[in-house]
């Protein structure tokens, strides 16, 4: 019988993560899919990044991890989205060669030393005496192992649809998972409906893209990684939009969708709806915008981003055809909707531990969320936690203050999802302080401590942030117009460069992301010492710690949903179960007076 400290179920971008820092962390791990050919594909857009998103991808690089690595590597076309916005909002976008993007996973990951690839498909959690002991798979096999991550994506008890015929598929072409939903729910777990979708592919050469908007990567590009790849400016993006016409068909047509005909139960996303959904919903509005993207250096496939659906493949022919540029296109691939089971998120610990059964985590979609940053984040630390647990260490998280992640992890958890939850930088109180390009100050102590990266890593960026506190100093003891360079570079008008242009020259050279972050610095920080008074003020609500086996029933003055939601939930301090919704003010004065009265 074949065993591993830890097993990963599945191979999109959260099990890519969670065994990647399960083999850095010195954990032997097994990683479980039905076809090993699969793992990094991207179902839907084959892009990474985005507002909200790029932050997340920057913080798990910091953190150690692989999606912006891989997205930089097979990069086709790169671009800063915001960017005549403020630097808490400025978001780099890859567009990837998808088939290229998943061969790189595999070859980086299958390449560890502690990483195993295991074709099966898991039926169930192995369990003896109410303990995990490993999986069980359809063919009959147990894999033994001290902790198990489900990474199952789209895929458990997985339908697609195209209109109102169905079939079961985790996604297109490939078969759900079929038993693991029940086994999830034997050991106490809530499971839920969601849904998702992804536009029609478009053959290449049946556009006449001189009706197109032309989109171009920007020149220089910008990376992840630090390394922008070979092909980061290869290809341009493209844009066209939805008419009358478009909206006409589709509007006659909603009999014919699964989502409003009824046959649908999974609730979709609101923030990436489907073009029925947009229509709809946006009915005062006559056109929608929509991004052309191309599949890869290689392929034939265009990839129409805003446009997805589940209605038939014929009316997908007649709507593709009303857009401008479109009038002959031919669909290679059409869209889809698909229905999975999710697990409530509110039932896990903030490492991503199930509450129902030790030793269990769960990440991605499977907790909730929707997009590829989401998943690789959440893998990320379940796979963290997953080695922890095997090598008997305790639990870790991020803090809610920390950055994107523990913003994400602690609304899944706190708050609950009665959507698939996107990640978007209104979501995070200190974003100006959690900024894309500071990841690796705030996040890459975390990873060497954990062991995610290696001791030289945290002297590099210390001595890079020593070299940028550097030049604020000397920006603020020479003088421009009469003030001082630092109070000079102020002024909005006023670029770094030119600054450094009418001061002695300083004795150590900015690399281009220093210089950067001398500039952001200068220019905003009044509003961040306003942002770090304010997370001062939230970690000194997350220092009361409430007692684990707290019974809230016994805290006077406490609401009746407050003590529901509270013993469910179990808040780690006042700050988490301020978080949750239906706690009030007077609840928490409720929990501060109590805690004031316990013994120390």
């Amino acid at each position: 019988m074949k065993g591993y400290d830890v097993v990963v179920v599945g191979g999109g971008h959260a099990g890519i993560e969670a065994a990647w820092a399960v083999a850095q962390l010195g954990a032997k791990v097994g990683l479980v899919t039905t076809n090993p050919e699969r793992i990094g594909l991207m179902p839907c857009n084959p892009a990474v990044g985005g507002p909200g998103k790029s932050q997340l991808v920057a913080e798990i690089a910091a953190l150690g991890g692989l999606m912006g690595r891989l997205a930089d590597a097979t990069a086709i076309h790169t671009r800063v989205l915001n960017r005549s916005k403020g630097p808490a909002v400025q978001s780099l976008r890859v567009q990837v060669d998808r088939d290229a993007y998943a061969l790189e996973a595999q070859r980086v990951l299958l390449a560890h030393p502690n990483i195993e690839s295991v074709r099966a498909e898991v039926k169930a959690l192995w369990l003896e005496e109410g303990q995990l002991c490993g999986v069980e798979t359809v063919d009959g096999r147990r894999i033994a192992a001290r902790s198990v991550v489900v990474a199952s994506g789209t895929f458990l008890q997985g339908v697609v649809w195209y209109g109102r015929r169905s079939r079961a598929a985790g996604r297109q072409g490939e078969p759900p998972a079929r038993f693991l939903s029940e086994s999830l729910r034997a050991v106490g777990h809530t499971l839920r409906r969601f849904k998702t979708g992804t536009p029609p592919r478009i053959q290449a050469e049946s556009v006449d893209y001189s009706r197109l908007e032309v989109v171009p990567a920007d020149d220089p590009p910008e990376s992840f990684s630090g390394t922008p790849g070979p092909h980061a400016t290869a290809r341009p993006t493209w844009q066209t939009r939805t008419t009358e016409a478009t909206h006409r068909l589709i509007q006659e047509n909603l009999h014919l969708s699964p989502l409003y005909g009824g046959d649908i139960e999974g609730i979709g996303p609101r923030y990436c709806p489907s073009i029925e959904d947009k229509v709809v919903r946006f009915a005062d509005k006559d056109t929608h915008l929509l991004f052309v993207e191309p599949d890869g250096l290689y392929t034939t496939e265009l990839y129409l981003q805003g446009f997805s659906s589940s209605l038939p493949p014929e009316l997908q022919v007649q709507m593709v055809q009303t857009l401008p540029g479109f009038e002959r296109a031919v669909i290679q691939r059409y869209a889809y909707a698909v229905e999975y089971d999710a697990v409530d998120p509110t039932e896990l610990t903030l490492g991503l531990q199930s509450r129902k059964l030790a030793g269990l985590f769960t990440a991605g979609q499977l907790n909730g969320t929707s997009g590829y940053e989401e998943a690789a984040a959440q893998g990320l630390l379940a796979g963290v936690n997953a080695a922890r647990y095997a090598l008997g260490l305790p639990e870790v998280y991020l803090p809610r203050e920390s950055g994107y992640i523990g913003v994400m992890v602690d609304d899944l958890v706190h708050r609950g999802v009665d959507e698939p939850y996107r990640m978007m930088t209104s979501r995070v109180e200190l974003r100006l302080l959690c900024r894309a390009d500071n990841a690796d100050e705030r996040l890459v102590p975390l990873a060497v401590a954990w062991g995610l990266r290696p001791p030289r890593d945290l002297q590099e960026t210390q001595a890079k942030y020593a070299r940028i506190q550097e030049e604020l100093n000397r920006l603020g003891k020479v003088r421009v117009e009469g003030v001082s360079a630092l109070q000079y570079l102020r002024r909005p008008e006023v670029s770094y460069a030119q600054v450094v242009q009418r001061i002695p020259p300083a004795s150590v050279v900015l690399s281009p992301a220093e210089a950067y972050q001398v500039e952001v610095r200068a220019k905003y920080a009044g509003y961040m010492e306003r942002q770090a008074r304010l997370r001062e003020r939230l970690r000194e609500l997350e220092a009361y710690l409430l007692p684990s086996r707290l019974d809230y029933n016994k805290v006077p003055s406490l609401s009746k949903e407050a003590i529901e939601k509270l013993s469910r939930s179990h808040p780690r301090s006042v700050a988490e179960a301020s978080r949750i919704p239906g706690i009030r003010d007077s609840d928490i004065t409720a929990l501060l007076v109590y805690l004031a009265k316990i013994p120390a």
